[in-house]
């Protein structure tokens, strides 16, 4: 049959997209854009607002797809199946934990067979195969999945259910495979990588898996997904200090740099240690790309919560920050905290944080200029190539029969441009 995919959402998302992709071509099927017998929607839950984009995805795939099965996965349709179905747009609906069987259930539902299904409880990691998204160069392997943090404004753990890991075993083999597929870049994502391997028996930890993996491969380069900064321990540093694979770019989620606010969200560091998992990397890796996510206009948060937290992005010196202001997200207990904050304000906020992390981002960007990178070129954009180095910011290289998809380039970093900077070929 023709299945078409449509994914929304985050890395991990994207991860087992391209992971469906795989088992439905190995099952003889065609991966198409239009004209599907079966859609599979990929689904997010992560605010309110992605519930609506959901929906009308469902609305709009269904009108693109009159006579396609349409079938439903992730994390909404998880959570509330039944608004899922509601819709009347969906026929099939899979949570987040047996996707693989949806492959068999369009199967059935295309050739006319009934099919009763239901959300599964059961919490176990489904082990998927890594691969590269299409349209991009660099593979994602989901090495964890589930979350124990339980934060105040996060509904991710009862999509997901608790942490549970890929083993050590099979983390190498995929790596092992992905090398032979010619990948030069691997992204280790999960939902929350750092509680890697607690569920494991015996336990590991992410630097034990990465002390694994990073000397095995060495001409791979392994970028880490968002970090909680309490796994940046001495520890952690130490041990990492000396792979030149490493990627050099750290992704700490912070939410608020108050610890008031952070203390009403659930986080379970303060500011200041926060900033201390900062300067331990910067001391072993002292150029390292630091990226953040920030929550703004959270419940009962004051002018000068804010303020104070403006001044700890400058205090670390982001590379970049995602700034978001709250969504009320039913189901979660920030829904019902005092203090709700009206929508322009918490816009207002987003503005001038976005503000200041354009200022730090410019700041960090400028002291690469001059300086000579590697980078792995990935797609074409407005008649420049868009490659990525070790660090954070993407490099765009001007269109040049010298660069191809997946090969790597050396240049030399020139002008601030868009979000990272102009390279020059050697």
């Amino acid at each position: 049959m023709k299945v078409s995919f449509f994914t929304l959402g985050c890395k991990v998302n994207l991860f087992e997209t391209q992971a469906l992709e795989q088992l439905a071509q190995a099952r003889g099927h065609e991966i198409v854009d239009k004209d599907a017998d079966a859609v599979i929607i990929n689904t997010c839950t992560v605010t309110s607002v992605s519930d609506h984009k959901n929906i009308r995805a469902f609305h709009r795939l269904r009108k693109d797809n009159p006579r396609a099965v349409i079938a439903a996965c992730g994390c909404f349709a998880q959570t509330d199946p039944e608004r899922v179905r509601a819709t009347g747009e969906v026929d099939l609906v899979c949570g987040t934990g047996n996707r693989a069987e949806v492959i068999a259930l369009c199967e059935a539902a295309v050739q006319g067979k009934a099919v009763s299904y239901a959300v599964a409880e059961e919490e176990r990691y489904e082990v998927l195969p890594a691969g590269v998204p299409r349209g991009r160069t660099r593979a994602l392997l989901k090495i964890e999945d589930g979350c124990n943090n339980f934060c105040t404004y996060c509904i991710i753990p009862y999509a997901r259910g608790r942490v549970r890991s890929l083993t050590p075993a099979q983390a190498k083999q995929e790596t092992a495979r992905l090398e032979r597929q010619g990948v030069h870049e691997i992204v280790l994502t999960g939902i929350e990588i750092a509680s890697y391997g607690r569920d494991l028996k015996p336990a590991v930890s992410l630097t034990d898996l990465l002390c694994n993996l990073l000397p095995a491969h060495p001409k791979m380069r392994f970028r880490l997904g968002s970090l909680d900064p309490r796994v940046v321990d001495a520890e952690f540093c130490s041990r990492l200090a000396d792979f030149s694979n490493l990627a050099r770019h750290f992704h700490l989620s912070l939410q608020s740099g108050c610890d008031s606010v952070l203390e009403r969200m659930g986080r379970k560091y303060t500011a200041e240690e926060y900033y201390q998992a900062v300067e331990r990397i910067r001391e072993v890796f002292p150029d390292a790309s630091i990226t953040t996510d920030l929550i703004v206009g959270f419940p009962g948060e004051t002018e000068e919560e804010f303020e104070t937290t403006l001044a700890f992005l400058e205090r670390c010196k982001f590379a970049a920050v995602h700034v978001f202001p709250f969504s009320v997200r039913e189901g979660t207990r920030a829904a019902k905290l005092p203090g709700q904050l009206a929508q322009q304000t918490k816009a207002a906020r987003a503005e001038r944080a976005k503000a200041v992390a354009q200022q730090l981002s410019e700041a960090y960007r400028k002291g690469f200029m001059g300086s000579k990178l590697t980078v792995l070129p990935e797609h074409r954009t407005a008649g420049f190539w868009a490659a990525h180095g070790t660090y954070g910011f993407p490099i765009y290289i001007e269109e040049d029969e010298r660069v191809w998809k997946n090969s790597p380039v050396t240049v030399r970093l020139e002008d601030l441009h868009r979000d990272g900077l102009c390279g020059k070929i050697l």
